[in-house]
């Protein structure tokens, strides 16, 4: 018995412990332990695992379906993936960013509605020229997240308040002041969302045309890709990013060091805030066109799982944020072909969320196997 307990504590110091690609190895693990799960489930039910994790990949895009409806394809799939991921990209990003610093932002939520909602009513439904109305979209929810960012980073570093319960009181004054004004003058009598904005000023360009098939164009995309790579480098290769991530390491040693740790935490959380208005803009703007009063988007609490899935990283944020609509997206389609109930497919992506947040608990396991097995070597 004991044998076989060494034989696992090695195979879970192979998978999670430390050394190189300590954090993808985990991530990895993650993803085949919450698959292995789903897989179990759908047995219960009597399906075919393998069958429905191809209906998934076929439902995102990824694989081509049996047969299509008219004017669309595996493309029109794929980029309608792409639209959908754009805006966790930025959410995610948001909230890695900020935990870099060692600032928990579960405020992107709130920041997504109120940035949605300030360039809905400012530019979605005036009649300006297309390529100004977009542009300054984009700038208003940058502008405006970047501003509910500064204020949370601010009263953390001046009064020292629980960036988390600062976050929470946010999330509720902004939706129920966004939800007033919508229900008293936006809102649409028939959907009892609020009015949909006009086309002028869409983030993305529906039943575009090309080769004869009506496309999902998400421009913010390419936009999303270009802010992971510079987000990159200003960790990785500048003064600020090493100063960022003392912070987040060690507050009293960045002190000491000589590093202004308010000015870090205002500078990180306004560029949280800024990504999390993007992600708002391009989900409310770009995705949908309109916002439901009194409804946080779960979006913007589901890029915190994404965040720690990616390991805080930029580009695994990125790639963790395409594995989750992928999954989000190809559950319908599954659902429908496998006759399986909406709430299970749900319950598969819930599982994968789920393992992502607790990566940390199993690199922290790994590394206690780790010292145990050194010690014993040592004796």
């Amino acid at each position: 018995m004991l044998k076989k307990n060494n034989y696992w504590k090695k195979f879970f110091i192979f998978c999670c412990g430390p050394g190189k690609h300590q954090l993808l190895r985990t991530s990895l693990f993650c993803i085949v332990v919450s698959l292995l799960t789903g897989a179990l489930l759908l047995l219960i039910l009597k399906k075919n695992p393998i069958e429905a994790y191809m209906s998934i990949l076929q439902g995102s895009g990824i694989l081509p379906k049996l047969r299509y409806a008219g004017k669309k394809s595996q493309l029109t799939d794929f980029m309608s993936l792409l639209n959908y991921t754009t805006p966790m990209i930025f959410a995610a990003l948001s909230v890695a960013v900020a935990l870099k610093s060692g600032i928990f932002n579960i405020c992107v939520s709130g920041i997504m509605v109120i940035s949605g909602f300030m360039a809905t009513v400012m530019i979605g439904y005036t009649s300006m020229n297309p390529l100004l109305a977009k542009l300054l979209v984009v700038i208003i929810g940058i502008g405006v997240g970047a501003l509910v960012g500064a204020l949370i980073g601010w009263l953390k570093y001046k009064f020292n308040m629980n960036e988390v319960v600062v976050a929470i009181m946010l999330n509720y004054i902004i939706s129920y002041v966004v939800s007033f004004f919508i229900q008293t003058r936006f809102v649409d009598p028939i959907s009892r969302q609020s009015v949909e904005i006009g086309q002028n000023a869409r983030l993305t360009l529906f039943n575009y045309d090309i080769f004869g098939l009506k496309m999902e164009i998400p421009l913010m995309f390419p936009v999303a890709l270009i802010v992971v790579l510079a987000l990159r480098f200003l960790l990785r290769r500048t003064k600020f990013g090493f100063e960022l991530q003392a912070v987040g390491l060690n507050t009293k040693a960045s002190k000491y060091a000589g590093i202004h740790v308010g000015k870090i935490l205002v500078s990180t959380m306004i560029i949280s805030g800024a990504l999390a208005g993007l992600a708002g803009v391009t989900f409310y703007v770009g995705t949908n066109a309109s916002i439901q009063p009194r409804v946080l988007p779960s979006l913007g609490f589901d890029a915190i799982a994404v965040a720690l899935l990616g390991n805080l990283t930029m580009i695994g944020s990125m790639f963790s944020s395409l594995l989750v609509v992928i999954f989000d997206r190809g559950t319908t389609y599954m659902s429908s072909r496998m006759s399986v109930l909406r709430e299970i497919a749900a319950v598969i992506t819930s599982i994968l969320l789920l393992f992502s947040a607790i990566g940390i608990f199993f690199r922290s396991i790994a590394n206690k196997y780790a010292q145990e097995q050194e010690m014993e070597g040592g004796k």
